[in-house]
């Protein structure tokens, strides 16, 4: 019923509902596939053990005669496994050290979108990632993330939003950062992130605090990176800080401004990898305006049309950015 849905069906196709390695490797024998997924490995069992399936015991015979098969016979075999909530793989760590590669989708069940990452890679390259969609006839891929993450909709200009250029393996894109600053009514500040590390937020309302002299202790903080994507990269401060400050003035960031630098603890703005390829796919969005930690671009050789503004500290973004 699911092949028919996504209109896979083909006639090279086979499924078998079985969960006995001896009476699958009797299937493969038969039909000599050229490829085999395995869904999942935590069901499979072999009659050679007696305990239950998905066990330490089965679930390593399992993996490890799979493998096998797969090594004598060239034959790639994929093996489905379940994850635990921290969202690591589940059962024992052996099956993660037999395999040569191992591939996790991240994202949000509110949210359609998935990354597809490598955790690990025994023959090539960690840093790839995929980028698809969620829909009826199933995964659908992202080829420009940068204008799914953007909300580029409003018909009116709003303070609190900045945008980030952003890396995730060797793919820049442009995400939303949403930041919305008001006073505590309860006492307590609260601070509220989506998407974000916490403590990286607190670190950057700190630095705030210190070396601008902006007075965010007693003010709620709430930070959301829009499309559901959790982003990890140190480039994404400025946009953090700038968002931040937007909320806090009531004051809009022109739209089509980008940010890409990390903050450091003195409130200098530190440089980040890759700036040539982020600021070649903001030019690319048509965004007028970057700004970059100074002297990130040196020793580039590419001739950008956009406007790029290199700052030093975060004082000086906000002066060109909100002193007119």
């Amino acid at each position: 019923m699911r092949a028919e849905r996504l209109g896979k069906l083909s006639d090279n196709t086979f499924i078998l509902t079985e969960t006995r390695l001896d009476e699958i490797f009797t299937q493969i024998e038969n039909v000599e596939p050229g490829l085999v997924v395995v869904d999942s490995i935590q069901t499979i069992a072999s009659d050679e053990i007696e305990s239950a399936p998905g066990s330490v015991s089965q679930v390593r015979e399992c993996a490890a005669s799979l493998l096998r098969y797969a090594k004598e016979n060239n034959v790639p075999v994929i093996l489905v496994g379940h994850i635990n909530k921290d969202g690591a793989i589940a059962g024992p760590k052996v099956l993660e050290h037999i395999v040569d590669t191992v591939l996790q989708f991240e994202g949000d069940r509110q949210y359609l979108y998935r990354i597809l990452r490598a955790v690990k890679n025994r023959f090539g390259s960690t840093n790839e990632i995929g980028i698809y969609e969620m829909v009826e006839r199933g995964l659908r891929e992202v080829k420009n993330p940068s204008e799914m993450l953007l909300s580029d909709n409003r018909e009116e200009e709003m303070s609190g939003i900045a945008i980030g250029v952003t890396v995730e393996g060797v793919r820049p894109f442009l995400v939303e950062v949403q930041a919305l600053v008001s006073s505590a009514a309860y006492g307590t500040p609260q601070r509220a992130v989506t998407g974000f590390d916490q403590r990286r937020l607190n670190m950057l309302l700190a630095v705030l605090e210190k070396r601008a002299r902006f007075k965010l202790g007693q003010k709620d903080v709430f930070l959301n990176i829009a499309g559901g994507l959790k982003v990890a990269d140190p480039a994404i401060d400025l946009a953090v800080v700038a968002a931040v400050m937007s909320s806090n003035f009531d004051l809009t960031i022109p739209r089509r401004t980008a940010f890409a630098g990390e903050v450091g603890l003195s409130g200098e703005i530190r440089t980040v990898t890759r700036m040539d390829q982020r600021v070649a796919e903001a030019e690319k969005l048509g965004f007028e305006t970057i700004f970059i930690p100074v002297g990130n671009l040196k020793g580039t050789k590419s001739n950008f049309k956009i406007r790029i503004v290199e700052v030093a500290k975060v004082t000086d973004m906000f002066r060109h950015l909100f002193e007119k």
